[in-house]
């Protein structure tokens, strides 16, 4: 395959196309402060202050339309940089704010994603504490793009989770349905308004992480991330992939809404590999995984959790289909649905 000389928008999807653009974002050579590093291109990295593991994120958001339904750019941003730092076990203390907006913005309107920003960082008890801002000639930029960093900490020894390490035996839980927030912004992008049938899920999930990893003790959520560019396909990948393990799920386990469905069928998008804002996928233990299926579904944001599948030896991803069948999930080459987080 020919080599790209420029960036285009495959490059930003999260998929496979974005990985061959990574090795050249990358390659610091002072790359890692003594813990995780960027090496590991996991959700965070990691160093040590005062003898306790700090987790540090950062993400940059561009989504098209900035108000959608369920959500709008603000809690993308705030949510998103919480589930990096949650995923990896650490709680969510704070984190900065960087906006650059358009020429001609309406303050109503940048009043309302600051509200929006401010009550998800109420619901995990996380502050905004500095921040930048600039502003750009009109026309030289799509409305407003936020850039959010946190930091957060490992409470307990044992509860720093990596991506990487799923485990034969482990079993495959994801914590709501999937395909929500991709098909949300994409239908309301095409300008099919489904209301309440089709809204994104985006959501800070820490009180949620939190509660199953009290749940399943020390240890025995091997392996978690949340599913966001590429969706659940290149999320799954990527955790086989890393850790040399194959992951069998089942298609019939694997909840998707019946709106969500139509509308990937409509728009010939599969849920799979969209976007999903307020979704986790954990490998757990077995001995665990049902005290951490009840805890997901304790929560407001887990009550659709279920187990989907199991880690065998061998690589890669495969369905086993309603019909009886065999699929291969592949990562996608890169996200059919761009500008959603």
């Amino acid at each position: 395959m020919k080599k790209d000389t420029e960036v285009n928008m495959m490059h930003g999807a999260g998929g496979e196309v974005m990985g061959e653009l990574l090795q050249t974002l990358t390659a610091f050579k002072n790359n890692n402060a003594g813990g995780i590093g960027l090496e590991s291109l996991d959700d965070g990295s990691t160093f040590t202050i005062g003898g306790k593991t700090t987790v540090l994120t950062t993400d940059s958001h561009v989504v098209k339309p900035i108000f959608f339904p369920g959500g709008d750019i603000g809690r993308v941003a705030v949510s998103g940089t919480i589930n990096d730092l949650a995923v990896m076990g650490a709680r969510p203390i704070a984190l900065t704010c960087a906006m650059v907006i358009e020429e001609g913005f309406p303050i109503t309107d940048l009043e309302k994603i600051v509200a929006s920003m401010d009550e998800a960082l109420g619901e995990v008890g996380a502050a905004v504490i500095t921040g930048d801002t600039k502003v750009v000639e009109k026309g030289s930029l799509d409305g407003i793009v936020i850039n959010t960093a946190g930091v957060g900490v490992i409470e307990e020894e044992g509860f720093l989770i990596r991506d990487k390490n799923l485990s034969v035996g482990d079993k495959i839980i994801v914590s709501g349905t999937l395909g929500d927030h991709g098909l949300a912004i994409v239908s309301f992008r095409e300008g099919f308004d489904l209301g309440d049938q089709l809204k994104s899920d985006v959501a800070p999930l820490w009180t949620m992480i939190e509660a199953a990893m009290k749940a399943a003790g020390t240890n025995n959520i091997h392996a978690m991330k949340d599913p966001t560019r590429g969706g659940f396909a290149a999320c799954i990948n990527e955790m086989a992939r890393k850790a040399g393990v194959k992951v069998v799920v089942s298609e019939e386990k694997v909840p998707i809404r019946e709106s969500v469905a139509s509308a990937g069928s409509l728009l010939g998008i599969d849920p799979l590999q969209v976007a999903n804002e307020g979704k986790c996928v954990m490998g757990v233990a077995p001995e665990a995984a049902d005290r951490v299926l009840a805890a997901l579904k304790n929560h407001p944001y887990g009550k659709n959790a279920a187990i989907i599948g199991e880690v065998i030896e061998g690589s890669g991803v495969v369905m086993q289909t309603r019909i009886g069948g065999e699929r291969f999930i592949e990562p996608p080459l890169g996200d059919p649905v761009p500008r959603v987080c």
